[in-house]
């Protein structure tokens, strides 16, 4: 029998639960738990495919200075010695720590608490400054603390659910299968979705709005304006437990209608329909995500939309409220114990002489960081011009994910001593650190982590710590005795996290959101049995509510909310040079810098390559074909990518995917043309409007090609994912080669013995080569004036199959599949890697719903977030059959 351990996943802020099975032979299956609060046994594609990313192939496993694998004792003494000499000859400020919400709360905390109680210094910040410290900043003017004030259950119990800036379906695909399931049962649930881009998580929408980007703040604004003169205003909830309302209301009152619809680029009955939903409609729940967050006004859209719950007395009670979504898994963990650069542990305040004296007596430091520290752009800017001399960047991938990406890499380059860790040997960071520690991964490392209703679950380890990978938390403990700091002899992360309930519960009484002094005396074994819990979790808990603010109880000094008087920012592009909009974001299928979810055959299989969605306005004015190559320019640098003309958002912009990178592609980092433009508040980059300008990239010929080995590309332009039996690449060349079979041998590693078969069409260019050895495909190489036709998920199933006749190796050649061989096609459900084709073939059988294909195909019946576009490809077959 396997040996099953629950355990939660690793990727987004929902928090799933998940049920790892190690079997007999060592392999390891997962599921999700049906106990679990979050997702009561959904997963989406990447929770599924988790087993598939846990193998050691790339993996860091010793430490090493200098490229050099040496031991531990000599790697930390290294790490102690450094920083110990920059913190003398330079003080405090001249250190830092970056760090991450794939950090468990264990790992933060002892970074929190070396960096700021023992180091003197704030400069620790996180990844989560680029996903949702505008919602931090919101929540702490509205509320005085950083509180989410609902649950998830608010999505079945709304009757409207207002999505603003967040694509469910895609970046949080079980939650919208909870918000689907709900609506399904009640059809008269209403959602909105506010989004530039006509998401999948449209298919469910009432009213989507496709708002201009930033134009969040004018909309709340002038539904706050609405809602001041309407029967729902709540105006004892406004008197009794509020201040700055008449405030609040001026200046969203000071926006015309006719400014209203300009800002926003929405119509007058749009506004309407949508401000009367709001009114009329009492249990109201507004989730919103990194469409807000990622904004230079991202602060104020939060403000915008909280004024609009205080106003009508919607928080905090079942179905009512503003909802944060948060990206990543362990971003509100985080958040508790202070790993941002402006806060304390424990939700505690750094500008708050009374919480910095409450901290360090509990911490019984040497002293205490006396100001907030340097966020992540500015932290990166103190790197590049001198006055951070020792960095340590703990499990995110920087020169990928920060704006100026280039910018970003030059610092690491000219920092005098810079320390990563991480699980992964080489991703476009650890190249530039001078020591790499080798960390445990999800599956060997053990604590805790928060989703984003503020549910504390168990991480819990299931395989043995490969090498010598060590936590997060050993590293920097062993680096604090080693430079002479008491505090740091933990033996197990329930020492950590016994001690930061206790820091939650000391000296709160009530006064502090963030309270667990429930389980301050956790005992190893009541800690590996803890099961999922929301706080607040005080000693005395009893029935405490697990919401928020219903009857007020805000934790400002005088315990009322606070309205914030917002101004909306302009909206126009006016840029001649970089008239178009980059929009930036997730995929379903991929996490982060991917290099997790690069491993994975089947998340590499829906989208292989990265893509720039461009209007098809946009595309004919540009001459930009679909399918080819598109170069995007901002004043910061160049990426380029695959073109998909697509209507799914309004003419001037332009949506690129967030994650490849140079281990994947040859010049996708789009971090590298966004600027370090940040909220003047919350201090978090602005992702989702950034002016560039695009062009046709040219080249001469396009390739495609499927290799048993890795391949080393030498082209203008690639972009390769694994594959079934290997990889696939795509191509794109400036000038032909001279040989083209010297290259391919060269690329794929293939012996020169080996001669191909193949032909070349002299009159069209079009060039195709395949390399044998024995019955076994090496490679397949296509080559095409224009991008190249060919059937690819069936070339692909080539490197798999046997191919012992020669016509089977000719039909390689050829491209395309025989009769006997059907085609797949391009890959919709990734769960069960089903193509467009088979889902075609089952709407022309008769299944003319999603239900039906699915109980046809398997497609949609796990994560169900391609149920959207099974739906779209229904619809498709249906018009043409009717035409």
């Amino acid at each position: 029998m396997p040996v099953e351990t629950r355990t939660t996943c690793p990727y987004c802020g929902v928090g799933c639960g998940v049920i790892a099975s190690v079997h007999e032979d060592g392999a390891v299956s997962v599921k999700g738990d049906p106990e679990h609060p979050a997702n009561f046994g959904r997963l989406c594609s990447k929770g599924s495919a988790l087993a598939e990313t846990i193998d050691l192939d790339g993996r860091v496993l010793f430490p090493e200075i200098g490229g050099r694998q040496t031991g531990w004792d000599e790697t930390l003494d290294l790490v102690a010695r450094k920083f110990s000499e920059a913190l003398a000859e330079h003080g405090p400020d001249a250190v830092a720590f970056y760090v991450s919400g794939q950090l468990l709360t264990e790992d933060y905390y002892v970074a929190n608490k070396l960096m700021k109680g023992f180091f003197g210094s704030a400069n620790i910040d996180t990844n989560s400054r680029l996903c949702m410290s505008s919602s931090v900043a919101g929540h702490r003017r509205a509320f005085g603390s950083d509180t989410v004030p609902g649950t998830y259950e608010d999505l079945e119990l709304a009757d409207l659910v207002v999505l603003t800036g967040s694509n469910l379906a895609w970046c949080h695909p079980v939650l919208y299968q909870r918000l689907a399931a709900a609506k399904a049962a009640r059809p008269e649930m209403k959602v909105v979705v506010i989004d530039p881009r006509r998401t999948m998580t449209c298919d469910i929408a009432d009213l989507h709005l496709a708002i201009r980007p930033d134009g969040d703040v004018a909309l709340f604004m002038g539904l706050l304006a609405h809602l001041a003169e309407s029967a729902a205003l709540d105006r004892a909830f406004v008197e009794a437990h509020t201040a700055g309302f008449a405030e609040a209301v001026s200046a969203a009152s000071a926006l015309s209608f006719s400014e209203l619809s300009e800002r926003t680029g929405l119509t007058a009955s749009q506004l309407e329909q949508f401000f009367h939903l709001f009114e009329t409609t009492e249990k109201v729940v507004t989730f919103y995500s990194q469409g807000v967050n990622q904004s230079s006004s991202g602060t104020d859209k939060v403000n915008a939309i909280i004024n609009c719950h205080l106003a009508t007395g919607r928080t905090g009670r079942p179905g009512m409220g503003p909802f944060s979504l948060t990206g990543q898994p362990n971003a509100m963990g985080g958040r508790e114990v202070g790993g941002l650069a402006n806060m304390l542990a424990a939700h505690m305040a750094i500008e708050n002489p009374e919480d910095r004296d409450r901290v360090q007596r509990f911490w019984a430091s040497p002293t205490i960081a006396p100001k907030p520290g340097l966020k992540a752009v500015d932290m990166f800017r103190a790197v590049a011009d001198g006055r951070i001399k020792a960095l340590w960047i703990m499990a995110t991938n920087p020169v990928v994910s920060m704006p100026d990406a280039a910018a970003v890499e030059a610092a690491l380059k000219a920092c005098p001593f810079v320390v990563v860790s991480d699980i992964m040997r080489d991703t476009d960071t650890t190249r530039h650190a001078h020591v790499l520690l080798p960390s445990l991964g999800w599956g060997e490392k053990d604590g805790t982590v928060t989703n984003s209703e503020r549910r504390i679950t168990r991480q819990r380890r299931f395989l043995a710590s490969p090498g010598e990978a060590k936590p997060d938390w050993w590293q920097m403990a062993e680096v604090a005795r080693r430079m002479g700091f008491a505090g740091f002899d933990y033996q197990s992360p329930a020492e950590i996290f016994a001690e930061h309930a206790a820091l939650s519960a000391f000296e709160n009484h009530g006064s502090r959101d963030f309270d667990i002094g429930a389980y301050a005396s956790v005992g190893p074994e009541a800690y590996d049995e803890l099961p999922p819990f929301q706080w607040p979790s005080p000693v005395a808990d009893g029935d405490k509510p697990k919401r928020f603010f219903a009857d007020g109880g805000f934790f400002h000094p005088d315990r009322k909310a606070r309205f914030i008087a917002v101004t909306a920012p302009a909206t126009d592009r006016t840029d001649a040079l970089y008239p178009l909009t980059l929009n930036t974001g997730r995929i379903r299928d991929h996490w982060h810098t991917m290099t997790r979810t690069g491993k994975s055959i089947r998340l590499s299989s829906h989208i292989a390559e990265p893509f720039a969605e461009i209007h098809p306005q946009d595309a004919a004015k540009l001459r930009i074909r679909n399918t080819g190559l598109v170069e995007l320019e901002s004043p910061l640098g160049k990426a380029v990518v695959r073109a998909l003309v697509t209507d799914r958002h309004a003419p001037g912009s332009v949506f690129v995917p967030m994650h490849w990178n140079d281990r994947f592609s040859a010049k996708a980092r789009i971090g590298a043309l966004v600027p370090p433009l940040t909220d003047p508040v919350s201090g978090q980059p602005a992702s989702k409007n950034v002016a560039v300008t695009a062009r046709t990239y040219e080249v001469a010929y396009y390739g495609f090609a499927v290799s048993a080995a890795k391949p080393a590309p030498q082209a203008d332009y690639w972009a390769l994912a694994k594959a079934e039996g290997g990889w696939r690449t795509e191509l794109g060349f400036k000038t032909a080669r001279e040989d083209w079979i010297d290259w391919c041998q060269s690329t794929f590693g293939i012996s020169p013995v080996i001669e191909p078969l193949g032909y070349m069409d002299r009159q069209t260019g079009d060039l195709r080569l395949a390399f044998f050895d024995a019955d076994k495909l090496l490679a397949a190489f296509f080559l095409a004036r224009e991008p190249v036709a060919v059937a690819r998920n069936w070339a692909i199933s080539q490197l798999t199959t046997r191919h012992t006749d020669l016509t089977r190796r000719l039909g390689i050649v050829a491209g395309r599949p025989g009769a006997d061989q059907p085609d797949p096609g391009a890959t919709v459900c990734s769960c069960f890697s089903v193509g467009i084709n088979r889902i075609i073939g089952a709407v022309r059988t008769g299944c003319h719903s999603v239900e039906a294909v699915g109980k046809h195909t398997n497609a949609g019946t796990n994560c169900g977030s391609c149920r959207a576009e099974i739906r779209g490809i229904i619809d498709g077959c249906l018009a043409a059959a009717a035409e």
